[in-house]
């Protein structure tokens, strides 16, 4: 990894800590549907726009198919989950729960691949049960009447990446630009069916509406184009590291900006999930040299 995609990964890091931010700010008062179908379509249109400038084609007819697991794995069915969760949990807890995506590919591979769990991948995902369970336990948000399904989807949010993990691993090879882009379509029209369902609560406001905004854009528009672009430079497995560091972003914005208590249990539950994660990856930071070559989110 070069120092231009080291970059690209701390950028991606800090844009994706970033989102657990917004949609603090935005759920309470859109509501998951709301708030979702206008970031995926913030996030359609903005590489659309980009599509026009620079004459960059979606190729629809021969990716249609394509687009649609990951538009619904990836951002669709996680965003609304996180989106839920984010009505009560705290940014810092949320960036900390999707940490655990390597964790459920684990399982997967062994329920559905039959792929056995070695010791070093069962003392992962020990560590990672007992780091959730450490900072959903003794955070006190999380303990508020109706907050105690709030995790139980954060993570479900986060098995959803998991899954889109491991389609990537057999699927098509598609350009990062048109990936991005036709993926947040896919999104929007699976996002669309929940609106009447679920309307928001609340007028938003100016500050709001911001948050919305940032939220398609950057940390969805641009922050797919900055990671299917590492992931065709130095592949999957070293683009992985950005599950590491999306926590550390997302308890900063969340300490700096909603002013959320940072405890002992905030850093030594993240500190937790984290190893567990690295064990059940097998995850070496490399950071010179040849890039590894095996497949992972």
């Amino acid at each position: 990894m070069n120092t231009a995609n080291f970059l690209r990964l701390l950028l991606l890091a800090a844009i994706w800590g970033g989102s657990f931010l917004f949609m603090r700010i935005g759920a309470p008062v859109l509501g998951p549907a709301v708030l979702i179908e206008y970031r995926v379509l913030f996030a359609a249109l903005f590489p659309a726009a980009v599509g026009l400038v620079l004459r960059r084609r979606l190729d629809l007819r021969a990716n249609w198919k394509h687009y649609l697991i990951p538009g619904f794995f990836n951002s669709a069915l996680p965003f609304l989950l996180f989106a839920y969760g984010a009505r009560t949990l705290t940014a810092s807890v949320l960036s900390v729960l999707n940490a655990t995506a390597p964790m459920w590919g684990a399982l997967i591979g062994a329920l559905w691949a039959r792929q056995p769990i070695t010791l070093r991948t069962g003392l992962g995902l020990l560590l990672g049960t007992a780091g959730v369970a450490l900072l959903v336990g003794f955070d006190d948000v999380s303990s508020r009447p109706g907050a105690a399904i709030a995790p139980v989807a954060a993570l479900a949010a986060a098995l959803c990446y998991s899954i889109a993990s491991l389609y990537a691993k057999s699927a098509k090879s598609v350009e990062p630009f048109a990936n991005a882009h036709g993926t947040m379509w896919a999104a929007t029209l699976f996002v669309l069916p929940a609106l009447p369902f679920f309307p928001a609560p609340a007028s938003p406001t100016p500050g709001v509406w911001a948050a919305v905004l940032v939220l398609g854009v950057l940390c969805s528009g641009i922050a797919y184009l900055i990671y299917f672009r590492l992931i065709a430079e130095v592949g999957p497995t070293s683009a992985l590291t950005v599950t590491f560091l999306n926590p550390l972003f997302g308890i900063l914005w969340g300490a700096l900006f909603l002013h959320e208590t940072v405890g002992w249990h905030t850093l030594a539950g993240s500190a937790i999930v984290l190893v567990g994660t690295a064990l059940v990856t097998g995850f070496v930071p490399r950071f010179g040299g040849a890039p590894a070559s095996a497949a992972g989110k």
